[in-house]
């Protein structure tokens, strides 16, 4: 729910933990790339409903990398065990104590596990990413995300929602294995 001081009429929406679960692995898949500069992970953080300046450097950019590769360890759990194992790791040697914020009268109160409102921008997603993912754990009782089952592709995704469980990032990677299977059995079947 908005504050009724804040113009974001959208604020909870923007800023859910199923949506900053969804920003962690777009940024986690984003980070991946060969050579992701500033620009391209500010349109991710933008994409996901950050607002205002957001000046991130190279060197911000490379740190990130290295805590998209830790926040990887979650979403390759096969259980909610390995999950939470990973997540309590990282919640012991990257965050600080659990807070709240509205940086300053700008946003609702929110929780924050970084150290303050001016923490690294690695450190920041670090803690965001494992405050959302926390909460999905405990929430559903299962790992909150899983790599992509096509061997093809390495990127990460939520695997809360309506449907079956899915097993692939994207409906393009689930029916490139389809076909790719389906041509597999055809050609078992043909006489060679």
């Amino acid at each position: 729910m908005s504050s009724p001081n804040h113009p974001d009429g959208d604020w909870s929406t923007r800023h859910s933990v199923l949506t900053m679960a969804r920003r962690t692995a777009a940024l986690v898949n984003a980070l991946a790339e060969a050579q992701p500069g500033p620009g391209h992970v500010v349109e991710v953080l933008r994409a996901y409903g950050e607002r205002g300046p957001l000046d991130l450097t190279s060197r911000d950019v490379t740190r990130m990398r290295d805590a998209a590769e830790q926040l990887r360890e979650v979403f390759a759990a096969e259980h909610a065990n390995e999950a939470a194992v990973a997540l309590n790791r990282l919640l012991r040697t990257h965050t600080g104590p659990l807070r709240l914020t509205s940086h300053g009268g700008d946003t609702p109160w929110h929780p924050h596990l970084d150290h303050d409102d001016n923490a690294p921008w690695d450190e920041w997603f670090l803690a965001s990413s494992c405050l959302a993912l926390t909460v999905l754990v405990w929430d559903r009782q299962l790992p909150p995300g899983r790599i992509c089952a096509s061997p093809v592709c390495r990127n990460v995704f939520i695997t809360q929602g309506p449907g079956p469980e899915r097993r692939y990032c994207s409906r393009r990677c689930a029916t490139r294995e389809r076909v790719a299977a389906h041509r597999r059995a055809r050609s078992a079947e043909s006489p060679g």
